[in-house]
């Protein structure tokens, strides 16, 4: 029977030859465990601020804030944003061919999760740039960007629409990263078969901690975005920082802020995880 070949998509395949190069691959893996090292900024700043020793609840922006204040602090901030790019490649080459579902047809459940890529791409070009301005001695992220462009969205026409469907879609992102925990459901992203039981059983361990922890912050942060659509009020929304503060001013909020701070730093160790074993391009030979 003659093999049907589908088209062949001229959008598509100079970005299906760069993803299939080994430095795109690498770059790739160290996108996630610079997003890693972000996350564990966010953690260890928010379980200080938990346990009284300082510390403060801040999002990706301010994690960034803090690294370049470090010793050598220019330096490990230039590292950082290569990563941030090579994450934010990678999230595009997900949203545009997904290529850990080659094999599957396209579905809603796809559709959704390829518009997910989508906005985590865009979300952290946002913060390449953010990097870039501190690099440059140019400033961070003044204010607050969560509220900023939710603003300039609700001007728009139909903004007040798009941005309630975004909050939505952000609760059942942060609920399907809850679901997604609890059955485990990570671990058919990694790279099973190359690792041992030891390594298997701690991914399964941090994995479930940490997206679980992750999940219920995007979740806050979805509530907060569809109360400003209701409200038609843009201060109304919240980013992770917000969220964690928002956490901690609920009963026993110090020791539900320590321990979402906790799975926090557990995802970021997920994140080191994904960089050594996760399906980066899956092999259709």
């Amino acid at each position: 029977m003659p093999q049907h070949h589908s088209p062949i998509d001229p959008i598509q395949q100079p970005i299906e030859r760069v993803a299939s190069h080994l430095w795109f691959e690498r770059l790739a893996r160290f996108g996630y465990a610079t997003k890693g090292l972000v996350y564990f900024v966010i953690g260890l700043l928010a379980i200080q601020a938990a346990l009284g020793l300082g510390g403060r609840t801040t999002d990706s922006s301010g994690a960034l804030e803090t690294i370049v204040t470090q010793p050598f602090g220019q330096f490990l901030l230039f590292i950082v944003t290569i990563g941030i790019i090579g994450y934010v490649l990678w999230r595009f080459v997900q949203a545009i061919l997904d290529p850990e579902n080659a094999d599957r047809k396209t579905d809603a459940k796809q559709v959704v999760q390829r518009i997910g890529y989508a906005i985590s791409a865009i979300a952290y070009t946002g913060l390449a740039f953010t990097a870039i301005k501190l690099l440059t001695g140019s400033g961070g992220n003044n204010g607050n960007a969560t509220q900023d462009w939710t603003a300039r969205f609700m001007a728009q026409p139909f903004g007040r629409w798009l941005i309630g469907l975004t909050g939505i879609l952000v609760i059942s992102m942060g609920l399907y990263m809850v679901y997604k925990a609890i059955k485990a459901k990570f671990r058919g992203e990694l790279q099973w078969q190359q690792m041992n039981f030891k390594e298997r059983s701690w991914a399964t361990l941090i994995g479930k901690f940490g997206i679980a922890a992750r999940g219920l912050v995007f979740t806050v942060i979805g509530l907060f975005l569809t109360q400003a659509a209701l409200k038609s009020d843009p201060s109304e929304a919240k980013g992770i920082g917000e969220a964690l503060a928002t956490l901690a001013q609920q009963p026993f909020g110090q020791w539900l802020l320590g321990f979402v701070a906790l799975g926090l730093i557990a995802y970021s160790f997920y994140c080191l995880i994904e960089a050594k074993y996760r399906q980066i391009v899956r092999d259709n030979a």
